[in-house]
């Protein structure tokens, strides 16, 4: 019997380990590096944000386009990481949330560059979204109270994110 737990815990630890994405490092050049969280890609074809923009107003709720593309971090989900705000083109930003909720973000990147790879789309999201989100961050109650409409959104669903350190 005493085996048999042994062998239970073992397996159990095992599984536990399988889903979880690791973030990998690959050095650049001297003191620069870069850090992939999710799935590593390749750098080819990344478009610039007011590019990604452009093709963000083309897009009608629920229409989806594959791209990669470089911005900057706005802001970071202050309870565990798991979405960020990105910066498009003329003052526009998008939510990126993450494959299969299968990685997160350090909560210390805003103001950082990131190249994003994924699924570009747009919806219209939900007041109780809007009011989760809110939530999550850090905004006063008197500030959740005022959204009571839905209201269309940039959205991204990454599949990977690279961070240049």
């Amino acid at each position: 019997m005493k085996g048999f737990n042994i062998l239970l815990v073992f397996l159990l630890g095992l599984f536990s380990c399988l889903g979880q994405e690791q973030s990998k490092v690959v050095p650049v050049r001297e003191n620069v590096s870069r850090t992939f969280y999710g799935t590593e890609f390749k750098l080819d074809k990344v478009r610039q944000k007011n590019e990604v923009w452009q093709k963000y107003t083309t897009l009608a709720v629920s229409d989806t386009i594959n791209l990669k593309f470089v911005t900057t971090v706005k802001e970071v989900c202050k309870v565990k990481g798991c979405w960020m705000i990105v910066e498009l083109g003329e003052g526009e930003q998008a939510m990126v949330r993450f494959k299969d909720y299968g990685f997160f973000m350090p909560m210390d990147i805003p103001e950082k560059e990131v190249v994003l790879n994924g699924m570009a789309y747009v919806e219209e999201m939900s007041v109780a979204d809007q009011k989760h989100f809110a939530a999550d961050a850090g905004s006063t109650s008197v500030e959740i109270a005022k959204i009571t409409a839905p209201k269309r959104t940039y959205s991204f669903e990454a599949s990977g994110v690279l961070i240049t350190n």
